[in-house]
């Protein structure tokens, strides 16, 4: 178990201003911005950005009523809304510096946005329970497998947080660390952290302005959580979620 020092060091991670050779400036390729579709998936187009008129409560209201919501209505979200959660958190405005780099709704560092985000459907409108992948470069959801029982699986794979599995979906963000290590090396690993809670912030803000709400959880399991979304916990796991419903 890390010691307390130890985690103030990693928090102060390495020097900026050390000359650290990277992968970027070795001319490697980059790492692809998303990862790939298997062949033969099923994907789900979301509702285009353009075509969502929610989120238009003030600002200023959002930000006074945002809260760790740890109830939830049995209600389910709307596909729209899911859309429009998934744009807030990690929609893309545009492919930059010749395709390596994406300006997404959040802020990441050198615009790596290192996050897969993944979902477990319990009652959104239109999907089938399961989990899901988004896709931000297209806008589309891809089905990793359908489950009727998640509820109770991401409940046990959360330390038994009953109100994970009540919400309406569980927000899952994956960190794939190599998309941030090819430009920053050593000095990625605390700015991923920082990256995440940028993304969960807008979750939070963007649930509340359609009357939902959403809550940051940090503590799970980490090979049960990598292995409800079938990812391999070494290029790719699990580092934080958050589960969303309606405010009863």
């Amino acid at each position: 178990m890390r010691s307390i020092e130890e985690g103030r060091s990693w928090l102060k991670a390495t020097e900026w201003s050390v000359d650290i050779e990277t992968d970027q400036r070795k001319g490697i390729p980059a790492p692809s911005l998303q990862e790939p579709a298997p062949e033969g998936t099923e994907l789900i187009e979301l509702v285009p950005p353009h075509h969502i008129s929610l989120g238009e409560m003030p600002l200023r209201e959002v930000i006074a009523r945002r809260r760790s919501r740890r109830r939830f209505s049995p209600d389910p979200l709307s596909f729209v809304e899911l859309s429009f959660l998934l744009w807030a958190t990690q929609g893309v405005h545009q492919v930059v510096r010749e395709g390596v780099a994406t300006l997404r709704s959040v802020p990441s560092a050198g615009a790596r946005h290192p996050f897969e985000t993944y979902l477990s459907v319990h009652r959104i409108e239109g999907l089938k329970p399961g989990v899901y992948r988004y896709l931000p470069l297209d806008h589309k959801l891809l089905l990793v497998r359908e489950d009727s029982e998640l509820p109770g699986k991401i409940a046990e794979a959360a330390l038994g947080q009953v109100f994970v599995g009540e919400a309406a979906v569980v927000f899952v963000w994956a960190a794939v660390p190599y998309r941030t290590e090819w430009r920053y090396s050593t000095r990625s690993h605390k700015v991923i952290a920082i990256d995440a809670g940028h993304v969960c912030q807008n979750l939070y803000l963007a649930a509340e302005s359609i009357g939902a709400g959403a809550c940051a959880v940090a503590a799970y399991s980490q090979s049960a959580m990598d292995e409800l979304l079938g990812i391999d916990g070494e290029e790719q796991f699990t580092v934080y979620l958050a589960p969303v419903g309606k405010l009863p």
